[in-house]
């Protein structure tokens, strides 16, 4: 028994020598308006890089369509995400991880990943959760805002892959959203309310991507040497988020939706699905989601249904403790940690009526073959005008890389 070895010896880690944040620029540094593409390389192949750790900076400043700051004008909750209609990492040219609509997609997958410490921790990337509409968060009395995001609350390669990568070269990219809509909303807390809504445009002065580079012992390094030439494919695996919107939703009480179809090796494990009701205003939070009074929902794959048994559903009646349960059990689900929910049955209902749907656990038939995934759900009453419906599907990806042939590949 440990308790009794008493003569065990001390072990210190030695192996990594020191951990250093380097910052890297864009290729063009002062480009960063709408619908732009930016580009971040990372050139130096012989550095040992660790891009789970790596964080992106960002200033700028949140102003109107006259160049002038006003309070009127708020960030949503995870504004600066918004900001941006796609993000990818790219390993030698081959992508490896993207995700489009940037703000929702980490929207959802936040809500349902982090707990309260951990939000809080990250007020400092623009995540608040819990503000009221009247709050002024991340700007100051000018404007200005300066925020680091970790990219792991990004992209599932960043949340999943924990290791260095060896003598690769390798590119973070993001391009603009096409306007400011969805980060930023309108809200005028005077009396009485002006009339005039006001267009936001954010201005992004400064990007860039920064990411610990790691020296290892003498040891270490040549074994790290001896892998590196000994042409071994080394594998990459990780969960990617890939969201898929229908706009418009019939006005009807049930609905079938044919998401996708897709291989066995990216069968859908953790499926959320959110509704929003009259988007692409300014005056529309895009950060909250709206009730639209399910009865019931469930997911196929092909035959397969997840869950297995209806959910009889009624929030205006406060029926809605099996889909808080199905929310709760996303943290120890996904990442086998304990169930630490963010937000209260009654800000679930307000702020975050979402569906999380575990299909992580697959009959064998399943893994042959391609699968088909639909949504079929119902609601107590008529969907309502300009309803738009979110699908993220969480589901698995790997691919091989070779350090000395530099050749990447899909698995």
């Amino acid at each position: 028994m440990d308790i009794l070895n008493v003569t065990e010896k001390l072990y210190v880690d030695n192996s990594i020598v020191s951990t250093e944040l380097h910052t890297y620029q864009p290729f063009i540094s002062s480009k960063f308006d709408y619908n732009d593409e930016i580009r971040i390389p990372i050139q130096e192949l012989d550095a040992y890089t660790l891009p789970s750790e790596s964080l992106l900076y960002i200033e700028g400043a949140l102003l109107n369509n006259e160049d002038k700051y006003t309070k009127k004008l708020k960030f949503v909750n995870n504004g600066i995400a918004f900001l941006f209609r796609e993000i990818r990492f790219e390993l030698n040219g081959v992508i490896i991880d993207s995700v489009r609509n940037v703000g929702l997609a980490s929207t959802l997958k936040g809500y349902v990943s982090f707990n309260t410490n951990e939000s809080i921790k990250l007020q400092n990337a623009g995540w608040f959760p819990d503000r009221k509409e009247s709050d002024r968060i991340l700007v100051d009395d000018n404007g200005k805002f300066n925020v680091s995001i970790p990219l792991k609350i990004l992209l599932g390669f960043f949340e999943d892959y924990k290791k260095i990568i060896l003598n690769m070269k390798q590119e973070l990219v993001l391009i603009r959203a096409s306007n400011d809509l969805d980060a930023v909303f309108f809200k005028d807390d005077t009396t009485p309310p002006t009339t005039t809504v006001e267009t936001p445009k954010v201005s992004i002065d400064k990007l860039c991507w920064k990411i610990p580079h790691i020296t290892v012992d003498i040891p270490q390094q040549l074994a790290l040497t001896k892998i590196l030439e000994s042409n071994k494919e080394l594998l990459i695996g990780f969960r990617s988020w890939e969201i898929i919107e229908y706009s418009s939703l019939p006005e009807t009480t049930r609905h079938t939706w044919p998401v996708k179809t897709t291989s066995k090796l990216e069968a859908p494990r953790h499926v959320i699905i959110a509704f929003q009701i009259d988007i692409g205003q300014v005056t529309k939070d895009m950060s909250q989601f709206d009730n639209v009074d399910l009865s019931n929902i469930r997911i196929f794959l092909n035959s397969e249904r997840y869950p297995y048994h209806d959910l009889y559903l009624n929030f205006k009646e406060n029926k809605y403790s099996a889909l808080y349960e199905m929310y709760a059990d996303f943290r120890h689900s996904y990442y086998g940690t304990s169930i630490e929910p963010m937000f209260s049955p009654e800000k679930f209902k307000s702020i975050y009526p979402v569906t999380h749907i575990d299909c992580s656990h697959q009959k064998e038939f399943l893994q042959t073959g391609s699968i088909v995934m639909r949504v079929e759900f119902e609601t107590n009453a008529n969907i309502k005008k300009e309803t738009s419906a979110y699908c993220l599907i969480l589901h698995d990806k790997v691919f091989s890389y070779n350090p000395l042939t530099k050749i990447v590949k899909p698995l």
